[in-house]
């Protein structure tokens, strides 16, 4: 393509633009079982116009712009609420988790080379962690260590215990992980790195708007925020179960003397006056960080309650079902929403093909094979639906595997 000598009217640019975006994902009609969280007409409209309210400004500049520095002081307080992080914390937004993620192991990194004189950092993190720490160790010069997860494919301590060194800046752990959607051994991971000086995160960007809300409805949830001693920072995000639109996360240290020090970017050796950023970015959009106060105040602890209460049920309902079909099981214990099932009996991505045909989009792992979903309110509405569309996936894949001589 090449940009146009001349203007397109702005109907028929749209009308091509609703064309092209009836390809994508109809995640409106709850098949969708990743990437985006719906929480119902209300929080869409509330969003829509907050986003429209800051489409244009800058974030980069807290001089010129107060009202969006309010507004993500803000939500950094209610979110590092949320975890029980102490007076003395801080944090900032970012675009996502992964760069939060990314800033979390820039500040353990930084903080071990200043601290404890380590030259040559490593990033200890169990394989089940998301792959933004890989990310961030290529980016910035880190040895990835991975540490090996055990039967319930949560990080194995003692194995972690054995990889830890004087070169370790980081030990991480997720709170639940992706693939399974359990949490890891969070204080014996984070005892391990506190008593040799090490930072530790806890990756909550999954977990940190539902967890919570989750034990206040009496669920069992594991040690995991900043009542465990050790957590030095926590990766939260907005966009997921908090309901934002995409755009919104945040990164919370136990002390805001390591954001400002050890995460701060700060470049005063140019003639354009001084410069200093927490994130990756320079410029930032605005429209996440209003949307996120926005719907953060909206929903209130009431409202996520409501959600939480309706994402549990339907989560309980799911894996009672798959668990309920022959030759079916979810992989682990997983403690929220997340989670991935498959089959020792059934070739389990053929039977997520059959369940592709019937317009289910589930994502796929391997190690062990499985499909993987995550529950949001929405799809309360279509649990009954997929369940008997699965039921008779397995029917139907059973049926061909009998008369294959392949599988004789």
């Amino acid at each position: 393509m090449e940009l146009p000598k001349q203007g397109i009217p702005k109907d028929e640019l749209l009308a091509e633009m609703k064309a092209r975006k009836a390809q994508d994902d109809d995640w409106r009609a709850g098949k969708t079982w990743s990437l985006i969280y719906p929480a119902g007409p209300e929080v869409d409209s509330l969003l829509a116009e907050a986003n429209q309210l800051y489409l244009y400004e800058n974030a980069l500049n807290p001089f010129r712009f107060p009202s969006l520095r309010q507004m993500e002081v803000d939500v950094v307080a209610m979110t590092a609420g949320l975890l029980h992080a102490p007076q003395a914390a801080g944090g900032c937004m970012t675009s996502g988790g992964t760069e939060s993620i990314i800033m979390a192991v820039k500040a353990a990194r930084n903080r071990a080379r200043e601290e404890r004189g380590v030259t040559e950092p490593q990033l200890l993190a169990p394989v089940t962690a998301h792959p933004a720490f890989a990310k961030a160790a290529e980016y910035l010069g880190l040895e990835l260590v991975q540490v090996p997860i055990d039967g319930d494919f949560r990080a194995d301590p003692e194995a972690a215990a054995a990889l830890v060194g004087d070169r370790t800046a980081l030990v991480v752990g997720s709170a639940p992980n992706y693939p399974f959607g359990v949490v890891d051994p969070i204080p014996e991971l984070a005892a391990l790195a506190a008593e040799r000086g090490i930072s530790f995160h806890t990756d909550s960007c999954l977990g940190s708007f539902l967890l919570p809300f989750l034990e206040r409805l009496g669920e069992p949830v594991p040690p995991f925020d900043f009542r465990v001693p050790g957590v030095t920072t926590m990766s939260a995000d907005v966009h997921k179960y908090g309901y934002c639109t995409k755009g919104a996360s945040t990164v919370i240290h136990r002390d805001e003397r390591h954001l400002k020090q050890y995460q701060l970017f700060f470049y005063d050796r140019w003639p354009g006056g001084l410069y200093a950023s927490f994130a990756m970015a320079g410029a930032r959009p605005a429209a996440p960080i209003a949307a996120a106060w926005a719907v953060m105040r909206f929903l209130g602890e009431e409202g996520y309650l409501k959600l939480a209460r309706r994402v549990r049920d339907t989560s309980r309902a799911l894996r009672e079902g798959i668990d309920a079909i022959d030759g079916l099981h979810v992989w682990g214990k997983p403690v929220m929403s997340v989670m991935s099932f498959g089959s020792e009996k059934y070739d389990i991505m053929a039977i997520g093909d059959v369940m592709d045909d019937h317009g289910w989009q589930l994502d796929r792992q391997h190690g062990p094979d499985a499909l993987h979903f995550m529950v949001s309110p929405e799809h309360a509405e279509v649990a009954e639906a997929f369940l008997g569309d699965l039921r008779e996936a397995v029917d139907q894949h059973g049926e061909s595997r009998g008369k294959d001589a392949r599988y004789s």
